[in-house]
């Protein structure tokens, strides 16, 4: 059983679960599906919203899919997220990614 296949089971066993759908994203974007890792990010971040990290990895697959507006708007949300809940670390993070971008 591939280790995507092991997520999705995972998945099947615990819906809410905002990990697993964030793991089955981030196996999608290392195969270059960064359409199906943002469609997962999104299930993540539907989860929990204060998944700071899905932001800016969803922000990443967005930017190699040339989407590099809605990868800005990702970040920028994610930013102000983390911020406002006090995750000094993750705001830097989305802050410096979001620079890099021109944002």
């Amino acid at each position: 059983m591939s280790r995507l296949e092991q997520l999705h089971k995972l998945r099947a066993a615990d819906p809410a679960d905002a990990d697993v759908p964030y793991m089955i994203a981030q196996e999608h974007a290392k195969t270059g599906e960064h359409a199906e890792a943002v469609r997962w990010f999104d299930e993540c971040l539907s989860a929990d919203p204060a998944y700071h990290y899905a932001y800016f990895h969803k922000a990443r697959s967005l930017e190699a899919a040339g989407d590099v507006d809605d990868a800005r708007a990702t970040l920028r949300d994610g930013f102000e997220r983390a911020r406002d809940a006090g995750d000094d670390k993750a705001a830097g993070e989305l802050s410096e990614y979001l620079a890099s971008l021109g944002g």
